[in-house]
C-alpha cells in the first residue's frame, strides 16, 4: 500500500483535504492555525486502489515555537515515509512566503510532490492557480476539499505519481489498542517506547496530543495498531471548541478500539475523572486494563502495590474485574507487560461456553440463592445460554424478567467471572420470557 502526505504551512485545509479523503471526521478542522499536532494515519480506496495518507500539522520552518519545532519534526516523519508528498496551499491568499520555505524543503526530497491549490471554490476562482507555479512544481491543481470540488481530479493525479499503488484487499483483522487516559499521564511516552521512536510529540505541557495518532507495529509477532488519544480534560476545562472535539476524538477512538489501556498518574493518586475514564470504556463494551504509571515517583514504604491497587478497586465498584498493572514509562518498568496484559483480556471477549456448562454451573447457584421479588411471587430461571461472544452475552430465560433486580444481576456477573476467564471484559445479561 501506498503512502502519501499532506503538509503545508497551518491553515490551509490540510485537515479539511484528509477529512474529505478519508470519508469522516477523523482530524479536528478549526479555523485556529497549529490545531493538528501529531500525525494522522487514515486509508482512503480510489479507482481500485488502496492508499494511506497522513495529515500533519502545520508547517513552520525555523520556528523556536515549541510546538511549531515539535510540528516541523512531525511533518518530516511524514515525508520520510510516504511515497509521495501533497503540498496544500491557500488558493485564497496567494503564495505566502511559508508556503515558498517549504517548497524549498520538499524540493530537496527524492519525492514527487503534488501541489494542491486549496480554496479554489468555483471556476473564477481558477485563474489563482496559476500563481502558485512559482513553487517550482510541475503538477499543480486547483481544489476546494470543503466542497469537493475538483478533488476527483486531484485523486487521479495522485495516482498517476504513485502508479504501483496496491490494490484494495481485504486483509487480515489487526487487533487496535487505544491508550486513554487523563492529560500528562504518559500516553504519548508510552506509545514512544512501544514503537521505538517518537511517533507522537512528547512535551510536559499537559494536554499536547489533540486528535488519535494510530500507529501500526507487530509485538509478539502480532500486528497491532496503537491508538494514542488525546488527554481527556473535566468538562468545566473544555473552553476551546478544539478541547471539546479532542475529547470527542478521544471517545470515537474507545468506540473503534478493540481493547483500552487507561492510564493512571501514580503521583497524583486516583482521582474522580480517571474513574470516569473506566466507566466510559466498559459502558462502550471494550474489555480494558489499567496501567498506574510513574509508579517509580511513589514512596513503598508508605503505601504498597497491593494496598494501591485495593484502593482503585474499592473506588471502581461495579468495575473492579478491570485489572491492574504498575510501570514505569520512565524506568521502562513492566512496560511490555501491559500490553501483553491489554492481548489478554481482548482474548476474553472470545470465549464460548457450552450452553449445557452455563446450565450445570449456574442453575444450581440460583437455586440455592434465588432472585428475590417484591410480589411474593417465585422467580425462576430455567435456562441460560451465551448469544454473543464479541461482548460475551448470556441470556437467561425466566418467568419474570422485569422482577430482576441489579443487585442480582450483578451477583450472577460475579459468579461467571469467578468461574470462566472474563478478567477485563465487560459482559452483558439479557433476561427474557420463558
Amino acid at each position: 500500500m501506498s503512502t502519501i502526505a499532506i503538509v503545508g504551512r497551518p491553515n490551509v485545509g490540510k485537515s479539511t483535504l484528509f477529512n474529505r479523503l478519508i470519508g469522516g471526521r477523523r482530524a479536528i478542522v478549526d479555523d485556529k492555525p497549529g490545531v493538528t499536532r501529531d500525525r494522522i494515519y487514515g486509508l482512503f480506496e480510489w479507482r481500485g486502489r488502496q492508499f494511506t495518507v497522513i495529515d500533519t500539522g502545520g508547517f513552520v520552518p525555523d520556528s523556536q515555537n515549541v510546538f511549531e519545532k515539535a510540528i516541523r519534526e512531525q511533518a518530516q516523519y511524514a515525508v520520510d515515509e510516504a511515497d509521495a508528498i501533497v503540498l496544500v496551499v491557500d488558493g485564497a491568499s496567494g503564495p505566502h512566503p511559508i508556503d515558498k520555505e517549504v517548497a524549498k524543503i520538499l524540493r530537496k526530497q527524492a519525492k514527487k510532490v503534488l501541489l494542491a491549490v486549496n480554496k479554489v471554490d468555483d471556476s473564477k476562482h481558477d485563474r489563482n492557480v496559476g500563481q502558485f507555479f512559482e513553487l517550482g512544481f510541475e503538477k499543480v491543481i486547483g481544489i476546494s476539499a470543503q466542497l469537493g470540488r475538483s478533488v476527483g481530479d486531484f485523486l487521479d493525479e495522485v495516482s498517476g505519481i504513485i502508479p504501483d499503488a496496491s490494490p484494495a484487499e481485504e486483509g487480515s483483522p489487526v487487533k487496535k489498542i487505544a491508550i486513554v487516559g487523563k492529560p500528562n499521564v504518559g500516553k504519548s511516552s508510552l506509545v514512544n517506547f512501544l514503537l521505538g521512536e517518537n511517533r507522537s510529540i512528547v512535551t510536559d505541557i499537559p494536554g499536547t496530543t489533540r486528535d488519535s495518532v494510530d500507529s501500526l507495529f507487530k509485538f509478539q509477532g502480532e500486528d497491532i495498531v496503537l491508538i494514542d488519544t488525546a488527554g481527556l480534560r473535566k468538562k468545566s476545562k473544555i473552553k476551546e471548541s478544539v478541547e471539546f472535539f479532542s475529547a470527542l476524538r478521544t471517545f470515537q477512538a474507545v468506540e473503534r478500539c478493540d481493547a483500552a489501556i487507561i492510564l493512571f498518574d501514580a503521583s497524583i493518586g486516583v482521582e474522580k475523572q480517571d474513574l470516569q475514564i473506566v466507566e466510559y470504556t466498559i459502558e462502550q463494551g471494550k474489555p480494558a486494563v489499567i496501567g498506574v504509571n510513574k509508579w517509580d515517583l511513589v514512596d513503598k514504604k508508605e503505601v504498597t502495590s497491593e494496598e494501591y491497587s485495593l484502593g482503585i478497586k474499592d473506588r471502581l465498584r461495579l468495575y473492579d474485574f478491570v485489572p491492574i498493572t504498575f510501570v514505569s514509562v520512565l524506568k521502562k518498568q513492566r512496560v511490555q507487560k501491559l500490553l501483553s496484559d491489554a492481548l489478554t483480556v481482548l482474548e476474553g471477549t472470545k470465549v464460548k461456553i457450552k450452553t449445557s456448562e452455563l446450565n450445570d454451573y449456574l442453575l444450581p447457584l440460583i437455586g440455592k440463592t434465588p432472585p428475590f421479588s417484591k410480589t411474593g411471587k417465585e422467580i425462576k430461571i430455567k435456562y441460560i445460554t451465551q448469544v454473543e461472544s464479541k461482548l460475551p452475552t448470556f441470556a437467561m430465560f425466566t418467568n419474570m424478567p422485569e422482577e430482576i433486580s441489579i443487585t442480582y444481576k450483578r451477583f450472577l456477573e460475579n459468579k461467571l467471572r469467578d468461574r470462566f476467564k472474563f478478567e477485563g471484559v465487560p459482559i452483558r445479561l439479557v433476561f427474557k420470557q420463558k
